[in-house]
């Protein structure tokens, strides 16, 4: 893999058990604030008196913004003092929250979402950040502990917005996420380390510097590809699932849909775990293995169709815990494979891989709406093991080349 960076590596300082797990909680917290807003939507729209159509843009607005910020501000890693970088944001998303919590309009809602969404890219600044103060030895490790801490910020943060908009209303959401933030902070204040200086780029030159990467560096470009098709696959399955349980025989209502998704818990178990294998050389054979388990999991899942129902929940609930394995595995490699090497463009290298990230699960979720609607669940389910196929032919493509690690 290539090492593309003029803005120099700094060597790694040792990362202590506490200082991960912080980084971890921060990730978390800091994600959770781009969900908070889903199971809010009906509670937000009475509010402000405007349909429930209209304020589902609000979750679009806050992934825009959230996209926004990994292609114009993660960069700056590569250049700012992180440190600096994350407090900065931090304290920006302190304003968001307090905005949106205290927010007269829909409109102005709708603004301090967009803004909240883009300072929430704090967490993939700490990524990055967390992965150079590991040695070699242990970066694997280290970066699938913070993402486990990500992974669960975004799969608890609905059901914690949830109770507390039950009990407080949903304004409660967004100031007692804006009082965690203020918390973070001053732990943070005080137990991150200084970054070492490193030789400004200006800012033309450093997002210029990300489309080098991309087309220079073969190892970024295939674990980006395969990064994408695994979230199109998890697209897939989350867009279609919702149409066939809300369907026959199942007919479950939205909050019995949700609690599928406690499997996910099993996908940060695999994010601690997956570092650990990229770390004893075996990047090569966990790829394969979890690729192997996104497409075991949509054989699982298309059985459903012609099982009798209590079985086929079996199998559906087993495929949903197998493909998230397979996606959260496949991410921890990837990443523990792409900051290896880039050692000084690891913010540069985390735009690239998750912008491509994030196109993947969008054209999972826009195919799987078409498949639904040309042939039910089976197509979808043929559609997620096509990704599935591709993306073990990925995996296989790029080994013969010697691109993947």
């Amino acid at each position: 893999m290539s090492v593309s960076s003029s803005a120099g590596s700094g060597a790694s300082t040792g990362l202590s058990a506490a200082l991960t797990w912080l980084f971890a909680v921060t990730c978390g917290a800091v994600v959770a604030n781009i969900y908070y807003v889903q199971p809010l939507l009906a509670d937000i729209a009475a509010s402000f008196h405007v349909g429930v159509a209209r304020a589902g843009i609000l979750v679009t607005v806050t992934q825009v913004g959230y996209a926004l910020g990994l292609l114009l501000v993660v960069p700056l890693g590569d250049t700012h003092d992180r440190k600096r970088l994350i407090l900065t944001l931090l304290g920006l998303c302190i304003v968001m929250l307090v905005a949106a919590a205290l927010s007269p309009s829909f409109m102005t809602f709708a603004a301090a979402s967009l803004g909240m969404g883009v300072l929430s890219c704090a967490a993939q600044v700490a990524v990055p950040f967390a992965a150079s103060l590991a040695p070699d030895s242990s970066r694997g490790r280290t970066v699938g502990t913070v993402m486990s801490g990500l992974i669960l910020g975004i799969l608890l943060a609905r059901t914690i917005a949830g109770e507390i908009a039950h009990y407080a209303g949903w304004r409660a959401v967004y100031l007692t996420a804006a009082a965690v933030m203020v918390v973070l902070g001053a732990l943070l204040v005080r137990a991150l380390p200084a970054d070492p200086a490193r030789p400004s780029i200006p800012y033309g030159r450093l997002m210029a510097s990300v489309l080098h990467l991309a087309r220079t560096d073969a190892v970024l470009r295939w674990r980006s590809l395969m990064g994408a098709l695994g979230f199109a696959g998890f697209s897939v399955l989350w867009t279609g699932i919702t149409f066939v349980l809300s369907d026959a025989p199942y007919h479950f209502d939205e909050a019995t849909i949700g609690l599928f998704g406690l499997a996910g818990l099993a996908g940060a178990l695999a994010a601690s775990r997956a570092g650990r294998l990229a770390d004893k050389g075996h990047a090569h054979l966990a790829t394969g293995l979890f690729a192997a388990a996104i497409l075991v999991s949509w054989g699982l899942m298309g059985l459903t169709s012609v099982l009798p129902m209590t079985v086929s929940l079996v199998a559906l609930t087993a495929g949903i815990l197998l493909l998230d394995i397979g996606v959260q595995g496949l991410q921890i490699t990837n990443q523990s494979i792409i900051y290896s090497s880039n050692h000084g463009a690891r913010g540069r290298v985390t735009t690239v891989y998750l912008t491509t990230y994030f196109v993947g699960g969008a054209s999972g979720s826009a195919v799987a709406s078409l498949a639904w609607e040309l042939g039910g669940w089976p197509a979808v389910s043929a559609t997620g093991g096509a990704i599935g196929l591709a993306l073990l032919a990925c995996w296989l493509i790029s080994h013969s080349r010697r691109q993947d690690v």
